[in-house]
């Protein structure tokens, strides 16, 4: 874990809710086709893993996408996810939805996303996170960057400092050991 800074590891601390962008935060950000017309999406196992152990710790989770898929439905009831919000043009009014639905301030929300259009509620979440892949017009919004890329462990890396800034990652890690 890189070392925070005391605000970065407050920020965490308070975390109720972690809100996803799906393209470019839980998948690498490319999008595959057949030529039967199908969508096709990888999602990393690990990350997957992380999202089930923060929910078990008490930590909800949301998905705010831009796009719809039935692929991201299929994905968000394997991991339990509730809150989901595909098609959201403006994330900006699904972030409020979300808000509206958990009685939750959005200093209590971290949101992940990589590129412009989740700058909306990057902005008013208390916790704003890029990965490393992001789009750079984005470093001066966030308060955190991943090491890791989207897809590729940043989801894992977040829910990860989460349990880690709230002092819960011993007790989430203990029931494997």
């Amino acid at each position: 874990m890189s070392t925070l800074d005391a605000d970065v590891t407050q920020r965490f601390a308070r975390i109720r809710l972690l809100s996803l962008d799906v393209d470019g935060v839980l998948t690498d950000g490319r999008l595959y086709f057949t030529d039967a017309g199908m969508e096709l999406k990888t999602f990393s196992s690990q990350d997957g893993h992380a999202l089930k152990m923060l929910q078990e710790n008490g930590i909800a989770v949301a998905i705010i996408t831009g796009r719809s898929s039935l692929l991201v439905t299929r994905r968000a009831r394997e991991l339990g996810i509730r809150h989901v919000f595909q098609g959201a043009r403006d994330k900006r009014t699904a972030f409020a939805a979300l808000l509206a639905r958990t009685g939750l301030e959005p200093a209590d929300v971290a949101h992940v996303g990589d590129d412009i259009p989740d700058l909306p509620v990057l902005r008013q979440a208390g916790l704003a996170i890029g990965v490393a892949n992001q789009n750079p017009a984005m470093t001066p919004y966030v308060h955190y960057v991943t090491a890791a890329a989207g897809g590729a462990g940043a989801v894992r890396e977040v829910c990860e400092l989460i349990l880690r800034c709230q002092g819960r990652w011993d007790g989430a890690l203990a029931r494997y050991l």
